[in-house]
């Protein structure tokens, strides 16, 4: 749908200036999305650490012509033919823009929020509904405040029924959502401890969730959940409540019994007083309750229970994240290669073409044919054409008999189409990807699966996963206790202690960041190598890679006059000045940097008679911020910094930034903040204050090779340190010393997980192979095994070696292969 600039500027309540015409049929509120700018209205939205008015000038050298603003920049003759749509607040005329659009449709909208679940409930929804409506869905976990208007503006005349999720944080943000989406249908997923910090009680929170069916005509709950049927009794609602049950046969939708065999559930269920059955490939809880709401939203929107029936059994797990994969041949795969529709396909290409790649690799888009789109298949894949051009692909696979026949459409000149999955991987084409970035997109339907499985590089059955979604969760925990205007810098030296520097880096370059931290040139050389662009601090600079830092623009820190010296010298020699560098101050560490009393003059001197080098920062490190025993001693060192720190800004006309503060004392010493921060092992899900996870960003996975019953009184692994004391079940599993198990964990010293059960390390841990006890565990072979990470903390294993996490985690080898997650 396109609406008029003029009907735009009177939707949100605008002052206009500006004469241009323009039709408006996309929205952007994150300037490195931009792919049709002719038809996008930008909104300049401000938050804590960002101003997006600043980002206008840069969009409209890219074609830009439409923005709704707070302020209008100056200079407007620099913006001939650009309308500026000047309002008091962007974010509100960006939700009353959305909730003027919802107002155009007369349809069933599902509105689903809750603190788990909402996104595979409205996913399955959609596998539910879509073989025989045309469905509008939000994208990933399009919920929030931007992202629900967003959302709720991809409806269009096609549209028979809608789902969107809303996703709240603290009191008062369910209003806005509420107007927005204007459910017809609720759903209230379960209730969990997300965001409760910011919430008096659970009751509360429900209270909060539940403000989103005012005014909705049904009510879809769990039934059995005395906190979430108070709360809504409370609420006055009065429209058609529908809960489910598994111990009321009074409920609406009852479910009287649940047979599980193998990895699949037998549901049995009463519907308004009509018996039902469905099968369910899937076991456990979560699953299995969000299941429930999808039958009675389905069952309420007209399905039969035959239809039902046939459908539960062939859902899909719901991909929640893009997985960007190592492939073969140099190729790196993003595997999305789970639905297939026009929203997700734009989310998915954005995705890929926001990756900086410096490599020269061609950005290839494999697609399968878009079901359930209600559009004309020419209109359809003229505008999947259009879109694959603007982001930037160079070769595009279909694969299908509808999008085959329209071929046509599709302009990227390096284009091959197939009527089926082995008709490509039997082709010359499939054995032509070489050195490319590939989406894989499109339905499971047509076994796409079987093409990740082809093109992923298999030299190891262990593999790290990297969640992304974790790390920028705890990026802005942190940043959370941080003042707006102080900047951070990330720490990704150590191969970002073990998660893989390149994503990891290219991750916070996305959300941000102000500088990255490696150890050494090389580490900085390979960031830089890989298309990032943020300012890069060298911790332990080496006198032989000045040149290379002066190449690829890397700051090393300076903490000796020899060092000083040396930098200034190199600097001259290749007509260098005002190269920016970071001074370091020893203020009771005793490991590097200048002594702040008795060297600071000095420092200052030989730095004002040159012009080679020019501080950026100056910086210490505290000895114990993670331990309330060492307070004093804290107090002491930034006395110190604070002196000497000063001393050199006042001798400089520039600012020089100041900073001292890791991650525990940026929780600990927010006094202490200065111009800048250093977010280290807490940027990896480690409070290092107290070891608790925050969101686990690492886990390491590797699966069962053999089984094997083994007797009382025998010894497994070498030097026969393995002595069962019981008749045992004992499991191989590919991962050693090599891969980064240490061997002290060894000999029951810890354990790993085997379907969620301790499995403890028998006997010595070789190089290439543990052994461990699985005895009384239901387990095969094949079977996944956590070493650490999301339900085996880190920290577990680094008490039991009487080290720090951070020496785990940098442990894990490279050969072990990572797999990365980021919605």
């Amino acid at each position: 749908m396109r609406y008029s600039i003029e009907k735009v500027t009177t939707l949100i309540g605008a002052r206009r200036i500006g004469e241009a015409d323009a039709n408006i049929g996309w929205l952007l509120t994150d300037s490195r999305s931009l792919c049709f700018p002719e038809e996008t209205l930008f909104f300049a939205l401000r938050s804590e650490r960002n101003d997006g008015h600043k980002y206008i000038c840069e969009l409209y050298r890219r074609g830009v012509r439409n923005f709704v603003v707070s302020r209008v920049p100056d200079g407007l003759e620099n913006y001939p033919g650009a309308n500026f749509l000047k309002v008091v607040d962007t974010l509100e005329a960006l939700q009353r823009l959305a909730e003027r659009h919802r107002d155009e449709f007369g349809i069933p909208v599902v509105g689903i929020t809750g603190s788990n679940g909402k996104t595979m409930v409205k996913e399955w929804l959609y596998q539910l509904l879509s073989p025989s409506m045309v469905v509008t869905r939000s994208p990933k976990s399009y919920n929030s405040q931007i992202g629900v208007p967003l959302s709720v503006w991809l409806l269009n005349e096609q549209t028979q029924v809608a789902l969107f999720e809303a996703g709240i944080s603290r009191p008062g943000e369910m209003q806005a959502l509420r107007d927005i989406i204007q459910p017809t249908i609720g759903v209230l997923t379960s209730l969990g401890a997300a965001h409760q910090e910011n919430f008096r009680s659970m009751e509360e929170k429900c209270e909060e969730k539940i403000a989103l069916f005012h005014d909705a005509r049904v009510v879809v709950y769990d039934s059995d959940d005395e906190t979430v049927s108070r709360c809504l009794r409370k609420s006055g609602y009065a429209g058609e409540k529908i809960g489910w049950s598994r111990q009321s046969p009074n409920a609406a939708f009852y479910v009287s019994r649940v047979d599980t065999e193998g990895t699949t559930s037998t549901i049995h269920y009463m519907y308004k007083g009509a018996e039902g059955c469905y099968r369910l490939p899937f076991i456990d809880d979560a699953s299995l309750g969000c299941s429930f709401a999808c039958a009675c939203v389905a069952l309420h929107l007209g399905l039969t229970a035959d239809e039902l029936g046939q459908r539960m059994a062939a859902l899909e797990p719901v991909a929640m994240r893009l997985e960007v994969k190592e492939g073969r041949h140099g190729c790196t795969l993003i595997n999305d290669s789970y639905n297939s529709d026009f929203n997700s396909l734009d989310i998915a290409l954005d995705f890929m073409n926001r990756r900086p790649d410096h490599n020269g690799r061609k950005r290839t888009l494999i697609l399968s044919d878009i079901y359930q789109s209600g559009e004309r298949p020419e209109e359809l894949y003229a505008k999947v054409g259009e879109l694959a051009a603007k982001r930037g692909v160079e070769r595009f696979i279909g694969i299908g008999a509808d999008i085959s026949a329209q071929a046509g459409a599709i302009t990227v000149a390096d284009k091959h189409f197939f009527a089926d999955v082995d008709g490509f991987v039997g082709s010359p084409v499939f054995r032509s990807l070489r050195d490319e970035v590939i989406l894989i997109k499109g339905s499971r339907a047509f076994g796409f699966d079987r093409i990740t499985e082809l093109l992923e590089q298999k030299v190891h059955e262990t593999i790290l996963e990297v969640n992304l979604n974790a790390l920028v969760a705890n990026l802005n925990f942190y940043r959370s206790f941080m003042r707006p205007e102080t900047k951070i810098v990330c720490m990704v030296k150590a191969d970002a202690y073990g998660a893989g520097a390149v994503e990891v880096a290219k991750t916070l370059q996305d959300h941000r960041a102000d500088y990255l931290a490696v150890a050494v040139a090389d580490e900085g050389v390979t960031l830089r190598k890989n298309g990032i662009t943020t300012s890069i601090m060298i911790m332990n600079p080496e006198m032989t890679a000045f040149k290379t830092m002066f190449d690829y623009d890397l700051e090393p820190e300076v903490y000796s006059f020899r060092l000083m010296d040396a930098l200034i010298r190199a600097a001259e020699k290749e007509g260098i000045t005002n190269y920016p560098v970071h001074i370091k101050l020893d203020t009771g560490m005793h490991r590097l940097g200048f002594d702040p009393r008795k060297d600071i003059d000095e420092v200052i001197n030989r730095l004002k008679h040159q012009n080679a080098i020019i501080p950026r920062s100056v910086f210490s490190h505290f000895v114990g911020s993670d331990s309330d025993e060492f307070d004093s001693f804290s107090a002491q060192q930034f006395a110190l910094f604070d002196e000497g720190s000063r001393k050199l800004q006042a001798a400089f006309d520039h600012k020089i930034l100041r900073h001292m503060d890791n991650s525990a004392g940026i929780e600990h010493f927010p006094e202490r903040q200065l111009d800048m921060c250093r977010l280290g092992l807490g940027l990896y899900g480690i409070d290092s204050r107290d070891n608790r996870i925050l969101s686990n960003v690492s886990t390491l996975k590797t699966t069962i090779l053999q089984l094997r019953n083994v007797p009382k009184e025998e010894t497994v692994g070498y030097s026969r340190k393995g002595r069962l004391t019981r008749d045992s079940v004992i499991a191989a599993i590919p991962i050693g010393y090599a891969d980064g198990l240490n061997r002290h964990l060894g000999c029951g010293h810890c354990h790993c997980l085997v379907n969620g059960q301790k499995a403890p390390y028998v006997g010595n841990i070789c190089m290439d192979v543990a052994m461990i006890d699985v005895t009384g565990i239901d387990c095969h072979e094949g079977d996944s095994v956590e070493i650490f990470g999301d339900h085996l903390p880190v920290t577990v294993l680094s008490d039991a070696l009487q080290t720090i996490p951070y020496e785990v985690l940098t442990s894990v080898s490279s050969r072990v292969k990572k797999v990365y997650f980021q919605d």
